[in-house]
């Protein structure tokens, strides 16, 4: 079942997210991943920031979550991961189509170019890859992250965006 995420989730969300981040290791360069991947401070910063989480619950436990955020004119799909053990099973795919039914913008999700499963999630999912100019504008336009991670991230777009571009 998808439901929001409240500040009692905080510590459920903690350790999906740091569980479902080690997929990452020996992908995103080493510099760029932390121990915990995501600190509770950090987690809390981006809701702050307005970033709304949503997540998939099975007999009470969470087993999946994916943020979405309003930024400017274009809605950002947010840190999307899903228990290890949980995975394939559908859940980031009914998160995904729950978030898209809470806006009618353009949507926009950043990932890491290495992490070729995540890419290959969206494209099934309707996302198409960016050009190389347009994602380093879209990342320094929409998101807030070091230039590093910049050059190591891909930006992918729905129809809504692509035709909101023509």
């Amino acid at each position: 079942m998808i439901a929001p995420c409240t500040d009692t989730h905080i510590p459920a969300m903690f350790a999906v997210i740091d569980d479902a981040a080690r997929a990452y290791r020996g992908h995103v360069p080493d510099d760029c991943l932390h121990a915990p991947y995501m600190p509770e401070e950090e987690l809390r910063g981006e809701i702050a920031a307005g970033v709304r989480f949503f997540g998939w619950f099975e007999g009470g436990e969470l087993l999946g979550v994916m943020g979405i955020q309003d930024v400017q004119d274009v809605t950002l799909i947010r840190h999307a991961y899903v228990a290890t053990r949980a995975r394939r099973g559908g859940i980031g795919g009914r998160l995904l189509a729950h978030l898209l039914t809470l806006t009618d913008r353009p949507v926009l999700v950043g990932t890491w170019r290495a992490a070729a499963w995540a890419v290959d999630f969206y494209a099934r999912h309707g996302f198409r890859m960016v050009g190389e100019a347009e994602k380093t504008a879209l990342l320094k336009k929409y998101w807030t992250i070091s230039e590093r991670q910049n050059e190591t991230s891909v930006v992918l777009a729905n129809a809504r965006w692509r035709a909101h571009r023509i």
